[in-house]
């Protein structure tokens, strides 16, 4: 479908119009950019007694590696049960049963509403009262994640699958296939494609979501990374530097593998 007859080529004053605030916008970024610049350098945020320390060997297999090693850990394990989780509760929303649709949609709803840094803190510190036992930072975080994310996957999952057309799956149901097999072998693998680069973005939101662990002390690199290398060598700016810049590529990795497999 082209919707090249929606938008309107502009003209020679159009382009005009558009450079000049493509360049009034660059000029205030710069100007943005300088002023930090100076600010960070009147408080000796750039001198290198700061920045050297992130270049040592024994600061990254003590501090930065272990995180992210936590970070990746609860994001991986986090995906694939989100994953299956949405994936799960998005089919049973489009249930021709009343009993089994409004359910799901309860479940997918409450845990949509409730706040990421709530449930992990629930899991953590109610556990005992519910179950009696005390859990882990990582399961409680991994908790957390799967609970939420699973909750949007799901709806992506269902609007993935109804934006299909419906000629589809009455095909599929004309050539005498069940409910389960039209959605499993017709309707899944077209929506998938359609939907990856919303799960996608699904998946880095749960890869920074990770770093709310810190609440429950959990093991993760903002917490490791950050405080860690911040309480040793006093400098918190250089230290938030790297390990924004840790997650910026690990998330430019993931869209970049994003693309690769939309394009197949």
């Amino acid at each position: 479908m082209s919707y090249s007859n929606l938008y309107e080529r502009p003209g020679p004053r159009g382009i005009l119009r558009n450079r000049v605030l493509a360049a009034a916008v660059a000029v205030v970024l710069l100007a943005l950019a300088y002023l930090v610049y100076v600010r960070f350098d009147e408080k000796e945020q750039w001198a290198a007694a700061k920045w050297t320390p992130l270049l040592r060997a024994d600061v990254w297999s003590t501090f930065i590696l272990p995180g992210l090693a936590g970070t990746l850990g609860a994001a991986v394990t986090g995906v694939v049960l989100a994953g299956l989780f949405g994936l799960a509760f998005g089919t049973a929303r489009m249930s021709e049963h009343r009993w089994i649709r409004v359910p799901a949609a309860t479940v997918v709803e409450f845990f949509r509403s409730v706040p990421l840094l709530l449930l992990i803190f629930f899991a953590f510190f109610g556990s005992y009262a519910v179950l009696g036992v005390n859990i882990s930072a990582f399961t409680a975080v991994v908790f957390g994640l799967t609970l939420y994310n699973g909750s949007v996957i799901a709806e992506i999952v269902r609007a993935g699958v109804l934006s299909l057309p419906r000629g589809q799956s009455e095909a599929a149901y004309a050539m005498g296939m069940r409910k389960g097999q039209v959605m499993r072998l017709v309707l899944l693998p077209q929506a998938i494609k359609a939907m990856l680069p919303a799960l996608v973005s699904q998946f880095i939101v749960l890869l920074k979501d990770s770093a709310l662990g810190l609440i429950v002390g959990y093991d993760e690199l903002v917490d490791r990374g950050l405080n860690g290398i911040a309480a040793n060598f006093s400098n918190v700016i250089p230290a938030a530097i790297l390990i924004a810049g840790i997650f910026i590529l690990i998330n430019l990795s993931l869209d970049r593998l994003a693309h690769r497999l939309g394009r197949r």
